[in-house]
């Protein structure tokens, strides 16, 4: 276990020093609250009659600490308040322990507590809580970050995004804007979910773990099932499983699904993600445009009052109606070039005069979708339909009922990314079966995104699919764009990342070996230095000042450090 810092040996003593004197820094009692700071704040003063007996629990995020009162500025889940404490408030009696020892110098700022009272305004005019009683609820062992705000400006702020990630928890607290947006996200998908139960479709589960990983083109984690002892796939979508209770006679289902595509990581791209995915017996491509209109707008008004968000710097209008436009012309529009009857070669030939990427893998559909990506998407700033897309690039779709060479699909782009993917889905067996045999075609080329051979769902479809439109939408790049969050690291409260390194730590031993006193190096490390590099790379007055004033707090029977010694162990 790492060495302790100085604060957080501080803390363990007075958690030591709590339970000497009987209390038990840890209550297992349920502790009532009958009132939220953010109720408080809004309702008081305007009537001052309300709040004269609560019960609040939270963090301590400050305090001024000034003799026998004292003001603490108090976290609960949905905002901060004042306290004002007063020492013969909260003990009547002659004991004032709770006071003098415990609140002014056992507790800190991080620990939970719980107090009662009453609600009244500050002759500064500041809405308070006058404590009557306090229980400590829970100790903490590490110091927070200490957030510092002025005039509206932030200082020492907890923003490096490697720790923010990692220490979630840590984020949360201090940085109240991260837990609005979490707030936000939860409000996005119950406005969807309202939505859909609204029109009668049900929600649904399907299996995480499955055999064949169909719905989608991409590389997929593997995992070995013990007890059947065969590998099984992480699903990259469920849309066939969807589909398949559409064959069973539901109107209409859908699902919020954990997906896992073994692919790269960026800005906008998790491994793991979160994607709805909603499928409407005798509907098309044409009537879930406008289902997808209405359902945007809905959120948009939910959680800004307004379907203009701002998005990355642009101003986007989720209102509707969004512009419609075929895949094919908006190519031709944007390179000159008629792509939808070119054969593979001629696309590999356009692609070179267009400077794009290829490699020999590459099907007639992933070359289109090539010069789309590059040439047509950024420019796609408003939210564009954009449909019937060449049938190399939709296995699971319908032909387009005019036009033989096209399927009957939309990807819905704001901003330039893609943000819904929805088909009037095909339900001919006989067409599907062809379609995966042309995608197993792909594999042996070494495509290893192409679709898998699902013989059970070709059977499912031999019994009958009614006329289907089917539609995905990424939640988490959803949430980005409604709350103008730059990274889906920002949107999911605990991204994957890298196993954390150990920091390097150098032994007692080395430390004496390069010089240190050996009576010295405790007194270096309860500073914070465990390496000679971080020895090396401090700054040698703060630090001289640091550890002689570490001997004399804990009277430690050596003479002063000298400069002139520190100077060498730095050297």
């Amino acid at each position: 276990m790492a060495e302790l810092t100085e604060q957080e040996q501080i803390r363990r003593n007075s958690l030591n020093e709590l339970k000497k004197l009987g209390i038990n820094p840890y209550p297992a009692a349920l502790y009532e609250v009958n009132v939220k700071s953010s109720e408080i704040l809004e309702n008081y003063p305007k009537d001052n009659t309300l709040y004269q007996h609560i019960s609040i629990a939270g963090r301590i995020m400050s305090r001024r600490i000034m003799g026998a009162a004292s003001f603490v500025e108090l976290q609960d889940a949905y905002g901060r308040i004042q306290l004002y404490i007063k020492r013969d408030e909260i003990c009547p009696d002659e004991d004032k322990t709770l006071y003098n020892t415990v609140f002014k110098r056992l507790l800190d700022i991080g620990d939970i507590i719980g107090v009662t009272g009453y609600v009244f305004v500050t002759q500064m005019g500041e809405t308070s809580i006058h404590v009557q009683s306090l229980t400590v609820l829970s100790k903490s062992l590490r110091p927070l970050p200490i957030v510092k705000e002025k005039d509206g400006h932030v200082y020492d702020a907890f923003s490096d995004p490697e720790q923010r990630y990692r220490m979630r928890y840590v984020d949360l607290i201090v940085n109240p804007h991260v837990r609005e947006t979490f707030i936000k996200r939860a409000k996005i998908v119950n406005t969807m979910r309202d939505y859909f139960n609204e029109q009668g479709y049900l929600e649904v589960e399907t299996p995480i773990l499955q055999s064949i990983p169909g719905g989608a083109a991409a590389r997929p984690f593997i995992t070995h099932h013990n007890a059947l002892d065969i590998d099984l796939y992480l699903r990259i979508a469920n849309e066939l499983y969807l589909k398949r209770l559409i064959v069973g006679g539901y109107a209409g289902v859908y699902e919020f699904a954990r997906d896992f595509r073994n692919e790269g990581m960026d800005r906008t791209h998790n491994p793991e993600f979160t994607c709805m995915e909603i499928y409407v017996a005798y509907k098309d491509y044409n009537w879930m445009m406008t289902f997808v209109e209405n359902m945007l707008s809905r959120i948009a008004m939910t959680l800004h009052g307004t379907t203009k968000v701002k998005v990355w710097g642009n101003e986007i209008d989720f209102g509707g109606p969004f512009r419609r436009a075929p895949m094919c012309d908006l190519i031709k529009e944007a390179t000159g070039y008629d792509v939808l009857p070119m054969d593979e070669q001629q696309l590999r030939d356009t692609c070179k005069a267009l400077n794009i990427e290829v490699d020999e893998t590459m099907g007639k559909g992933k070359l289109i979708d090539a010069i789309f990506g590059e040439k047509c998407e950024p420019n796609l700033i408003q939210p564009t339909f954009v449909t019937d897309y060449p049938i190399e690039m939709s296995p699971l779709c319908k032909r387009h009922r005019n036009n033989p060479n096209l399927t009957e699909r939309f990807e819905l782009f704001v901003n330039g990314k893609e943000l819904a993917n929805a088909y009037s889905e095909l339900n001919d067996p006989i067409d599907q079966l062809g379609r995966f045999q042309e995608q197993l075609r792909l594999s042996e080329k070494g495509d290893d995104e192409a679709m898998f051979i699902d013989m059970d769902f070709v059977r499912a479809l031999e019994f009958g699919m009614p006329p289907t439109s089917g539609m995905g939408m990424g939640i988490d790049r959803l949430v980005m764009m409604m709350t103008d969050e730059q990274s889906i690291q920002d949107v999911l409260l605990f991204p994957q990342m890298k196993p954390e390194k150990k920091a390097p730590v150098t032994t007692d031993e080395e430390f004496v070996n390069h010089g240190v006193s050996a009576e010295w190096v405790p007194v270096l490390r309860k500073a914070g230095i465990n390496t000679l590099s971080a020895l090396k790379e401090a700054n040698p007055n703060k630090l001289y000042n640091d550890l002689n004033g570490l001997r004399k707090k804990n009277k430690l029977e050596m003479p002063p450090l000298k400069k002139e010694e520190l100077e060498k162990w730095m050297a």
